[in-house]
């Protein structure tokens, strides 16, 4: 059962095609104070219908086609109107470079920013949220922890999902007779279609039989288990369903993934270690400039199956980031390191560690032996991150903007590694190409350090 409808995005994308079309045939009206004439039509809609899936390209870059969920939709405002400016920005470079267009429409690209993107926000934030099919799905939750709570909440806070949770047990309070009355009205209640369940908790077995025998009884009827409906919702493992089983059980990966993967990080790192020389004179000469001290640093790393590597960068920090001393925070970032961490620049020495094969471009982050230590200690299962090669980027670096870095948070690190463990079970090429893509809008957007 797919709580979000893959339906949404299919509508989301063909209502923002329509809107472009309808922005530009509004720009032109306005533009010449009259209907657009045929002429005008056969003039800009073609060069325009190039540009309209480049910038399709860019929503997406920017998560509007990703889950809408209450978060993103706060700020849905200023995605769209930071999108649009580098749309129009995109449009213009394209008018005037490629000649085959035939138009530099100056004045229409003006008009078009300010009429396309009012029309984005009504239909996104407006018309869009009108047209989702209404919740008709009633279910029961029955399962315990935080995580549980957490997505009981979710969901039926968000009108988003098809489903209502009527009912909460929560295992380690409820008894066991009051597991199978809860499991008897999904058998009896009609409007109860969905039971969500946490399989690995021993209390339910006393009422699977009762849950057997609704599927032979309802028309309408699905099982699902907890920890995969959290991780479609959160798009993330919650921790609290995390066992040894489960570590181990995801542990295998297609032979084919893995070669596919390091050829192409082979690959890949070439290419771009090349390309990336180009900004070394610049980079070290900013360093010097800075404070004179050292340009490249070596740092201590644990890398695949708790092997130490060591990754080279650009030294962004003026004090020690190694042993103990992370512990304490006794480390400074520079001016000029600053900068090189909000564009990225101080880790393009590692591509080299690519190549070698210490680091993947996507994988959890290589974390410091001392607070690798220090989470270990702390967070059950926090080695299971340790199973796959370490990563210049990754699916927590991207969904989790809060995490510690060099300092130390457990709490914020638990969540990080909520995300770790989701690439964990998911690594495929397709969410690597995705996580690469999301990485680069986050570069582009300065976004983060």
């Amino acid at each position: 059962m797919t709580f979000v409808p893959k339906r949404e995005y299919l509508v989301l994308l063909a209502g923002d095609l329509a809107i472009f079309a309808l922005s530009l045939w509004l720009t032109l009206a306005i533009r010449n104070l009259s209907i657009p004439s045929t002429y005008l039509i056969k003039l800009n809609f073609p060069p325009f219908l190039i540009l309209f899936v480049v910038w399709l390209g860019v929503f997406f870059l920017a998560g509007l086609y990703g889950k809408h969920t209450r978060l993103f939709r706060n700020r849905l405002f200023n995605t769209i109107i930071s999108t649009q400016i580098l749309n129009v920005v995109i449009a213009a470079l394209a008018f005037f470079f490629i000649s085959a267009f035939g138009i530099t429409p100056k004045t229409i690209l003006a008009i078009y920013l300010a009429v396309s993107s009012v029309l984005i926000v009504i239909w996104r934030a407006v018309v869009f949220p009108r047209i989702r099919v209404a919740r008709n799905l009633h279910g029961v939750l029955i399962a315990s922890g935080p995580d549980a709570k957490a997505l009981a909440d979710e969901v039926n806070a968000d009108s988003r999902y098809p489903v209502t949770f009527d009912y909460v047990i929560d295992t380690k309070e409820a008894k066991s007779h009051e597991i199978v009355q809860q499991a008897c009205r999904v058998v009896e209640e009609d409007g109860l279609a969905v039971l969500v369940v946490d399989f690995a908790d021993p209390s339910l077995n006393v009422a699977l039989p009762i849950v057997y025998d609704a599927a032979f009884q309802k028309r309408r009827f699905a099982l699902v288990d907890v920890n995969d409906l959290h991780q479609e919702v959160f798009d993330r493992v919650p921790l609290s369903f995390v066992t040894y089983e489960w570590v181990l059980g995801n542990l295998a990966r297609s032979r084919a993934y893995d070669g596919l993967k390091r050829f192409i990080d082979i690959v890949l790192g070439i290419i771009a270690g090349a390309l990336s020389l180009v900004f070394y004179p610049f980079v070290m000469l900013a360093i010097k400039l800075d404070d004179g001290g050292d340009i490249f640093i070596t740092q201590h790393r644990v890398g695949r199956y708790q092997k130490p590597i060591h990754v080279i960068k650009f030294r962004s920090m003026s004090g020690s980031d190694s042993g103990d001393d992370v512990l304490k925070s006794k480390h400074k970032v520079t001016r000029v390191g600053r900068v090189l961490r909000r564009l990225r620049l101080d880790e393009l020495p590692q591509l080299w560690n690519v190549i070698k094969g210490d680091l993947s471009f996507v994988g959890p982050r290589p974390e410091l032996p001392a607070l690798a230590a220090h989470y270990s200690a702390r967070i059950p299962y926090y080695n299971a991150r340790y199973l796959v090669t370490p990563g210049l980027t990754g699916w927590a670096q991207i969904k989790h903007d809060r995490h510690p870095h060099h300092g130390t948070d457990v709490a914020e690190t638990k969540e990080k590694l909520a995300y770790d463990l989701f690439y964990f079970r998911r690594r495929s090429l397709l969410l690597d190409i995705y996580i690469i893509l999301q990485t680069a809008r986050i570069i582009f957007s300065a976004k983060g350090s």
